[in-house]
C-alpha cells in the first residue's frame, strides 16, 4: 500500500497568514499539520508516499521534507499548482500508485485517533473505495454521504440543502480502480474535479463505496478558529510534569525544547508547547499555547495560541493575549493603550503596536 498526502489548495480562509506561509507546514504543539498526516501513514507500515504540491510553497514543502529519510521512508513529489480539486490531484498520482492500494489524506486535516483501524475496515469490507465520516452540525460545508441501510447511496459537494449530517473526512482509501472514474470527471460549479462525484460515478457503475463513522476528534484546519481547537488537540498528548530545576521559572504540563529559558518571574501553565531557544521573562504562558522556536516573550501573558517562530512579543502584565494566531517573525510591542484582551491573526514579518 502507498501512501499520498494532498498539500495544495490556496488557504484563503486562513489569510493573512497563508499570504506568506504553506497552511500544512503551520505548526501544532511544534509540528506542521501535514507532519501528523505523515505519521498517520507510517503508523499503517506505508513507507512510499507521494506529495501533491500546490503553488504556494513548493520549495518550502520540498525542503522540510526532503527524501523522507528523517523518517524512514521515501518521499517523491508531484506538482499540482492551481487548486483544481481534490479528485485532480489524486488523478496526478496514477504512475506512483501502479496497480497498488492507496490511502490519500489531506495534509491539513487532523485525526486524533490515526488510520489504524480504518485499514482493518477497509480490509474487511473489501469495497471499491473506502471513506471515513463523521457526524456535524455544519454539513453543507463538507462533502456528504448519505447513507441508507447500511450502504452509501449518494455523495454531495457541500450541499445546500444536505440530506444528511455524515461528512467525508480527508481520508480516502483507494484502489487503482477509480483512476477511470477521475479522468471521466468534468469541473463542478466550483470549477474543480469533485471527489464525491467520482465516488457517485463509482455507485452509479455499480461499484461499492465502503465507509467507517471514525471514533475521536477530527479537524480540518482551514480557519483560524479549528486551528486553534486542533492545537488544543494536538496539546492535550503533552504530559510533561513540574519543573524541578531552579533556573527555569515554574511549568507544568509543557513540552520544551532545547534551550528554553523560563525565567523565576515567569509561570508556565499547559498543556502547551515552547520551541527551542524561546526565552520567556517575566510572563505568563497559559494553557493550549505553542509558542515557536527562537521566540522572546516579555512582560506578556498568553492564552490559547499559536506563535510562531522568531517572534518578539513584549506587552505589559494586565494585557491578554488570547485566540491568536500570530505568524513567524512578527514583533508586537506596547504603545501604552491600556487594552485587557487582544486577539490577532497576523502573517510573517508584520510589526503591531497595541
Amino acid at each position: 500500500m502507498k501512501g499520498v498526502i494532498l498539500h495544495g489548495g490556496s488557504g484563503t480562509r486562513l489569510r493573512p497568514i497563508t499570504y506568506t506561509d504553506v497552511k500544512q507546514l503551520l505548526p501544532l504543539a511544534g509540528k506542521p499539520v501535514s507532519e501528523y498526516a505523515l505519521m498517520n501513514l507510517i503508523e499503517l507500515g506505508i513507507r512510499d508516499v507521494n506529495i501533491v504540491l500546490g503553488e504556494i510553497g513548493s520549495k518550502e514543502v520540498r525542503d522540510y521534507y526532503g527524501d523522507g529519510k528523517k523518517w524512514g521512508v521515501n518521499i517523491s513529489y508531484t506538482f499540482q499548482g492551481k487548486p483544481m480539486g481534490i479528485a485532480h490531484a489524486i488523478g496526478l498520482v496514477k504512475e506512483f500508485v501502479g496497480r497498488d492500494d492507496f490511502v490519500v489524506v489531506l495534509g491539513d486535516n487532523y485525526f486524533q485517533n490515526g488510520f489504524l483501524q480504518l485499514l482493518e475496515d477497509f480490509k474487511d469490507d473489501k469495497k471499491d473505495a473506502f471513506v471515513a465520516i463523521t457526524e456535524v452540525s455544519n454539513p453543507q460545508q463538507f462533502g456528504v454521504a448519505e447513507v441508507v441501510d447500511g450502504r452509501i447511496v449518494r455523495l454531495v459537494e457541500k450541499p445546500k440543502i444536505p440530506k444528511s449530517n455524515y461528512a467525508v473526512t480527508g481520508v480516502y482509501f483507494l484502489r487503482s480502480s477509480i483512476f477511470p472514474f477521475i479522468d471521466s470527471l468534468k469541473p463542478s460549479w466550483r470549477g474543480e474535479l469533485e471527489i464525491t462525484e467520482a465516488f457517485q460515478s463509482m455507485i452509479d457503475s455499480g461499484l461499492s463505496i465502503g465507509y467507517s463513522v471514525i471514533k475521536g476528534w477530527w479537524k480540518d484546519t482551514g480557519t483560524p478558529e479549528e486551528f486553534l481547537s486542533c492545537n488544543m488537540m494536538a496539546l492535550e498528548k503533552v504530559t510533561a510534569g513540574v519543573s524541578s530545576n531552579s533556573e527555569l521559572g515554574k511549568y507544568w504540563r509543557a513540552s520544551l525544547e532545547e534551550g528554553v529559558g523560563i525565567d523565576a518571574s515567569s509561570k508556565v501553565v499547559g498543556p502547551c508547547f515552547i520551541g527551542a531557544g524561546t526565552q520567556i521573562v517575566n510572563s505568563y504562558i497559559g494553557p493550549y499555547s505553542s509558542i515557536g522556536r527562537n521566540c522572546k516573550i516579555e512582560n506578556s501573558h498568553i492564552e490559547n495560541s499559536v506563535i510562531m517562530d522568531n517572534v518578539s512579543v513584549n506587552l505589559n502584565s494586565s494585557t491578554i493575549i488570547r485566540d491568536s494566531l500570530i505568524g513567524p517573525s512578527t514583533k508586537i510591542d506596547s504603545a501604552g493603550t491600556g487594552r485587557k484582551f487582544l486577539k490577532f491573526i497576523v502573517g510573517r514579518d508584520s510589526m503591531v503596536e497595541v
